[in-house]
């Protein structure tokens, strides 16, 4: 157990405790006995789909808007910024959502990430991302189904890589990308954080929120901005071309790579879990 101190109401100190949750075991089998274990995959599935459905939407609006053979302007529609929004916007309202179901994952990057600092055990983590991905397709479906002509004339949602990068460029893009988002949401669910700055409330959705829409307002140029293996695969899915397919694997090994090192930097960088794990060897060497 240990101790923070925080500010007290009339300008004194007073002691909270936190406790860091012990490790997910690798493999739970009692979570598969669990209702509430079924009821986060699907509340993930819903919250992907969602998540899909509404920024695709505003992609292809965007596009559509814009596309001067149809009498579209350079500044019509939302524009960049918009779209950045929409990704930002929706993962906050989602994170807050579900976040007391699932853990708001809504990404099988994050849910790696998890996984590496043992959050979630290695069932869970399999079944959410199978879940997410299934959730991102039927959410693009659902665009295409509604807008089938202009689904697939402004390139469904479909990540690619922009001409005049690399595919090492574009990878870079995604790993760090997605550090920043995955070291986000770490550091706003961190239980150590929450108790020292109890007296301050922290909506961690909201912090998470923003860090996809400034990733998305770095790195649309550059790959369209995936960060989220799943909406990547969604969309290719439901779009089905070969460009979208061609550079699928960045929005997958970028993503996971991100996530792993933002795992491993806040673990045992910032929350110094090697070195803790070292001196409680130490300590239990000399009794």
């Amino acid at each position: 157990m240990a101790k923070d101190i925080e500010v007290g109401g009339q300008g004194g100190f007073s002691a909270k405790d936190y406790h860091d949750p012990p490790p997910a075991p690798l493999i739970d089998a009692d979570e598969l006995t669990q209702w509430s274990f079924y009821r986060a995959i699907i509340a993930e599935f819903i919250a992907t789909l969602l998540f899909l459905y509404i920024t695709v939407l505003t992609v292809i609006g965007y596009k559509s808007q814009t596309d001067k053979t149809k009498g579209g302007e350079d500044c019509g529609g939302v524009g960049i910024l918009g779209i950045a929004w929409s990704f930002g916007g929706m993962i906050f309202v989602l994170v807050y959502c579900t976040a007391g179901i699932s853990g708001g994952h809504i990404n099988p990057a994050v849910t790696f990430g998890l996984f590496l600092a043992r959050k979630v055990s290695l069932v869970r983590a399999i079944l959410y991302m199978a879940a997410q991905c299934l959730g991102a397709i039927c959410g693009c479906g659902l665009v295409k189904a509604f807008q089938k002509a202009y689904y697939s004339r402004y390139g469904g949602g479909a990540n690619e890589l922009a001409a005049g990068y690399s595919k090492g460029t574009g990878l870079a893009a995604e790993i760090i990308g997605t550090f920043v988002l995955v070291y986000t949401v770490f550091s706003a669910t961190d239980p150590k954080r929450n108790a020292r700055d109890s007296h301050v409330p922290v909506l961690a959705p909201l912090p998470i929120g923003f860090a996809v829409f400034m990733v998305h307002l770095a790195t649309i140029p550059i790959t369209g901005t995936g960060i989220n293996p799943a909406r990547s695969f969604g969309a290719a899915v439901i779009y089905g071309k070969d460009k979208a397919w061609d550079d699928q694997w960045i929005f997958w090994v970028g993503p996971f790579i991100g996530a792993a090192i933002a795992a491993f930097y806040h673990q045992y960088i910032l929350r110094a879990a090697a070195a803790k794990a070292l001196g409680s060897f130490r300590s239990s060497s000399h009794m």
